[in-house]
């Protein structure tokens, strides 16, 4: 059954969650006013998180694989296996039946954590492997959501997970979020190919409109003449994190102007996609009846890099072997600033 689940802390900040693929809905946070924003998109009703309902992986929690395989192939241990194409001739999100579609059974709940979990059966959608996941929820007083993932395989296989929340930080997605001042603790990116594959390239972002080093407005070269964004509709890319798995460090922080809404992003893991909305088009009626367009959200995707297993990139091991443990972390904290921010409010050393 369709549940959900509302976590709370003494700051009145509060992150609705339902077991329909681990779900975040609804995550209400004070702005400089202590008005409620909610910063997410979503659906009003939880049965249109129901994939015969709506196919969207609004706030999910993503599997088996998140972002995108080559050719909806993945080789383990030099066997081939064929996985959906769902995105071109590419297999993103592990596909149709993907994780985000799935019900999750619910192993722990208190006012301020939930533990869910799953069984992905081998084979689905082509994947070898019975894989068992925990996705767990925590949520701190000092305004933050901490986000471990788990999982355990009988057979070797490959995963990736992330949390696909649709973030706008005013609270009013009938705007865009071309002027939310975004930073990345990159120098490089993964460019990516007409199908948006990483073409094995770790590219500098020096000079480029990828370099968000230095808080800018996510706007500010969003259409500019570069081919990756012509390929990407905007952007859409991994940025490969200088923090390097230190969950000390934030990688990336975004900043809404307007509420004073800021989101500090915190991760073990190598990768952030960013994602700018570019394919929201309207189609998608939200909450309080809200067509969400073009650019309402932007996504801060932590994970392996994509395609991973199809390159040689040490720092991205996307493979889980029988006996292993996969773990994964990833925390959204956030802060208010109580003036009008500046593009300069924060700035990695560049």
């Amino acid at each position: 059954m369709p549940k959900l689940f509302t976590l709370t802390n003494a700051s009145g900040l509060s992150v609705t969650i339902t077991n329909i693929g681990a779900r975040i809905v609804s995550w209400l946070v004070p702005d400089r006013k202590g008005t409620l924003c909610d910063v997410v998109l979503g659906f009003d009703k939880v049965e249109d998180y129901l994939p015969e309902n709506h196919r969207s992986d609004f706030g999910a929690a993503i599997g088996r694989y998140a972002n995108r395989l080559a050719n909806g192939r993945v080789v383990i241990d030099g066997r081939t296996f064929q996985l959906p194409q769902n995105d071109g001739p590419n297999c993103l999100h592990g596909g149709p039946d993907g994780w985000q579609y799935r019900l999750f059974s619910v192993d722990e709940v208190d006012k301020s954590r939930l533990v869910l979990s799953l069984v992905s059966e081998d084979g689905n959608s082509g994947f070898p492997g019975e894989v068992h996941v925990r996705v767990m929820y925590t949520l701190t007083d000092d305004n933050a959501l901490d986000i471990k993932y788990e999982a355990t395989t009988d057979s070797d296989t490959v995963i990736n997970m992330t949390n696909h929340s649709y973030f706008n930080l005013s609270g009013d997605p009938h705007g865009s979020i071309l002027d939310h001042l975004l930073t990345i603790d990159a120098d490089c990116y993964t460019p990516v190919d007409d199908t948006l594959i990483p073409t094995g390239e770790l590219a500098p972002v020096e000079g480029t409109p990828m370099d968000f080093r230095q808080a800018k407005p996510i706007g500010r070269d969003i259409a500019a003449d570069f081919e990756q964004l012509r390929i990407g509709r905007g952007y859409d890319h991994n940025w490969v994190l200088n923090t390097r798995g230190d969950f000390n460090k934030p990688c990336a922080r975004l900043e809404c102007p307007a509420t004073g809404i800021a989101l500090e992003v915190y991760t073990t893991e190598p990768g952030m996609q960013v994602y700018t909305g570019n394919f929201l088009d309207g189609a998608f009626v939200g909450k309080g009846g809200i067509h969400y367009g073009h650019r309402a959200a932007v996504c801060l995707e932590t994970q392996k890099f994509p395609d991973s297993p199809n390159h040689q990139w040490p720092e991205s091991n996307a493979y889980l072997r029988v006996g292993e443990m996969y773990r994964s972390r990833t925390r959204f904290k956030f802060k208010i600033q109580n003036s009008k921010s500046t593009i300069q409010s924060f700035v990695f050393n560049v």
